[in-house]
């Protein structure tokens, strides 16, 4: 009797990989016009930001926006740009350095990359070198501690249109916000005291937040509320009086009415009514970058100091704050709980090494 084939061996199936995707939301390549373009023209592209009608927005952008805005755009990003390029860039990639060697200190065998939504590198080619390692699994992780359909959820479409070119897709989580977590909180609260020990406290602390449509929040976005949230748990925290801040929205791009108080103004309005000194944060950028370097440290401070204040203060952003990483780390732990990471059950309780 012949003997029957052998069964065909099945592949290899390789062991399980769980990764962090770190995601931010980009910058041009280098402080030029020619390398603003595409960048201004992917951001502005995307329907999550800008929901005006498609034919007549374009008409806008080529016709009018890409045409002028890159220059005067690119003379912005080269007073702020690092030697070692875009500080957006610069600290989101150092952050999620300190990320892996966080959660390597507390166990976790994780492979962590920064992304970004627009320009390099770029979401889709960080989810390819990842599937080329082998990972199975990715928490999707946002430098947007508020949630905005603008932000947040057009990353979640990158990650879905990347989703539909590849045969096999990895398991994906996604962490929306983090606006009210505690240890998100007692960071922005150490840095604004550590400020303070050094420099004195102010008259006044601005709380300054991307801006949005208001349209957008009519629609059911909740970001405003967010934000106002983690600006109420701020100054509870700071054991501020609700004559010793102010939360203001900054950014606004285009005619329409976006969040108010703008910042700008409120910080025009506060040197104009004899204000001496005011300090301004942005609690919803965890990396400094162009909206707080040059937009709020540079543009704010002369609008506040031609208008009569005598003294303003820019206070960093969380940056590679040790509390702020392990305030990262917290959040990435909670939402990679029931996954394999790696974790040797003797890691619990394992402190991380400060500088990481």
């Amino acid at each position: 009797m012949p003997l029957s084939p052998a069964p065909a061996t099945p592949p290899a199936v390789a062991p399980s990989r769980t990764a962090i995707l770190w995601c931010n939301l980009g910058s041009p390549d280098a402080p030029t016009a020619q390398a603003v373009r595409p960048y201004l023209s992917q951001f502005l592209h995307d329907h999550r930001v800008v929901e005006i009608p498609r034919a007549i927005w374009c008409l806008i952008l080529h016709g009018i926006i890409l045409r002028t805005r890159p220059a005067k755009s690119a003379a912005k990003y080269a007073s702020i740009w690092l030697p070692e390029g875009s500080p957006l860039k610069v600290w989101t990639k150092k952050q999620a350095v300190m990320l892996a060697g966080w959660l390597g200190e507390r166990g976790h065998r994780l492979t962590v990359r920064d992304a970004m939504r627009y320009a390099n590198p770029s979401i889709a080619s960080q989810l390819d070198a990842l599937m080329a390692e082998g990972v199975k699994r990715v928490l999707v992780l946002q430098a947007y501690p508020q949630y905005s359909a603008t932000t947040t959820a057009s990353v979640i479409d990158a990650v879905n249109a990347w989703s539909r070119k590849v045969r096999h897709v990895p398991e994906f989580r996604f962490v929306n916000d983090y606006h009210d977590d505690p240890a998100y909180i007692e960071a922005l609260a150490q840095s604004v005291t550590t400020h303070w020990q050094h420099h004195g406290r102010p008259d006044q602390l601005v709380m300054s937040f991307h801006g949005i449509p208001a349209r957008n929040i009519a629609l059911g976005d909740p970001y405003q509320a967010q934000c106002l949230e983690t600006a109420r748990l701020l100054a509870a925290r700071l054991q501020l009086s609700p004559t010793q801040h102010r939360v203001t929205f900054q950014s606004r791009f285009g005619r329409a009415k976006w969040l108010e108080p703008y910042t700008e103004p409120t910080l025009r309005e506060l040197g104009a009514a004899g204000v001496k000194r005011v300090d301004v944060m942005c609690p919803g950028f965890p990396a400094d970058c162009l909206e707080t370097l040059e937009e709020i440290a540079m543009e704010g401070r002369e609008a506040f100091l031609h208008a009569g204040g005598k003294e303003f203060h820019y206070i960093p952003a969380l940056n590679d704050g040790n509390a702020w990483i392990t305030a990262l780390a917290g959040i990435a732990e909670r939402n990679l709980a029931g996954w394999p990471t790696g974790r040797h059950p003797r890691a619990e309780g394992h402190a991380p090494q400060a500088g990481l």
